[in-house]
């Protein structure tokens, strides 16, 4: 979405390949995009009928893929190494489309390992190795404008933290992270002492669950539960300290530089949330916490002694502030751009877009 916006603001038509059952359903048409939609569903490796199923499922999908680009008259295609991108991927090669392709993580996942010997370029958001040359380029990952645009009075107004409060954001991605939701509730809702407010987006599997809990919890003032944000900039501009997972979205917390306490999700594929936490918390800009140790006692004293030392969340915050990438999103966009074949010397004035 952030790439799209950069293209759009160039002059470009963009528009999406998704499925109907994702929440690129929700989001692309609210974002004023058109999305073409094709059936394909993710690769269970844990059952190996279900992973052939899919497979299977994903090359049938190429050619409704290869339609949508025809008829979008497509210059590029670009793929986010998800599973649509895959079979997005084939049609684009199949078709003579030049294809870019971005990967999120610190390793590539399965759709851009079978694609980059074929991508005009792949960017990345770590450095990776075995993956130097010119093919590559470390871009950072792209985040939306309106993380970097928001407010952080006119955030704490809408959530309900007073000015003077310090400010907890737990977070999970956009299905929730059921350990961190359980732990966190019982840490700061089911346990006395906490003199913080706790922002906590649980994700809209769990929401129910945890909203008849806080409502019996003894402790449940300054506690604003939600379900789900479309943008994390109004949630992470009103908070002091992140609790979450390790995904993709701590590009977003580094944009904001804010200071992080992460529990990297043990099942990830190439278990790269482990290698995603252990960049920020080498740079010094987050504390790591495996899931199987993930207890509300100590997750409580961990964040209330972070939260309590003004200097060291300063630190933190410095540090996580040093590995924003706020020109991702357009240094991504100037590799599409290139492919689709718009002259370099364009792309370094954009003064008449």
């Amino acid at each position: 979405m952030a790439v799209a916006d950069e293209l759009r603001a160039s002059g470009a038509r963009v528009s999406f390949l998704g499925t109907r059952e994702r929440i690129e359903a929700e989001l692309i048409p609210a974002a004023g995009y058109e999305i073409d939609y094709f059936k394909v569903t993710g690769i269970d490796r844990r059952n190996p009928f279900k992973a052939a199923a899919a497979g299977t499922r994903a090359l049938g999908s190429v050619g409704a893929a290869a339609r949508a680009i025809r008829a979008r008259r497509a210059d590029v295609v670009v793929g986010g190494g998800g599973f649509v991108a895959g079979p997005a991927g084939l049609a684009a090669i199949r078709s003579g489309v030049p294809l870019v392709l971005t990967e999120a993580d610190s390793h590539l996942g399965l759709a851009n390992r079978l694609l980059a010997g074929r991508a005009a370029r792949v960017c990345l958001a770590f450095p990776i190795a075995g993956r130097e040359d010119e093919r590559y380029l470390v871009t950072g990952r792209p985040v939306p404008a309106a993380i970097l645009a928001a407010d952080r009075a006119t955030a704490r107004e809408r959530f309900g933290v007073a000015p003077g409060d310090r400010c907890l954001l737990v977070m999970g991605g956009s299905q929730g992270a059921r350990s961190i939701n359980a732990c966190a509730l019982s840490a700061f809702a089911e346990r006395e002492g906490r003199d913080f407010h706790v922002l906590h987006l649980a994700g809209r599997r769990d929401f129910d669950e945890l909203r008849e809990r806080l409502d019996r919890a003894p402790h449940r003032e300054r506690y604003t539960l939600l379900d789900y944000e479309p943008d994390l900039g109004d949630t992470l501009a009103a908070c002091d300290l992140v609790l979450g997972r390790s995904g993709g979205s701590i590009f977003e917390v580094a944009a904001l530089g804010r200071p992080a306490v992460l529990v990297p999700y043990p099942h990830a594929t190439g278990d790269h949330q482990h290698a995603n936490a252990a960049w920020m918390s080498e740079a010094g800009a987050a504390i790591v916490i495996d899931d199987a140790d993930l207890e509300a006692p100590s997750l409580a004293a961990t964040v209330a002694t972070l939260l309590g030392d003004p200097d060291r969340l300063a630190n933190l915050a410095q540090a996580s502030a040093a590995l924003a990438r706020p020109d991702a999103a357009w240094r991504v966009a100037r590799e599409v751009l290139k492919a689709a074949g718009v002259p370099t010397e364009r792309l370094d004035d954009r003064s008449d877009w």
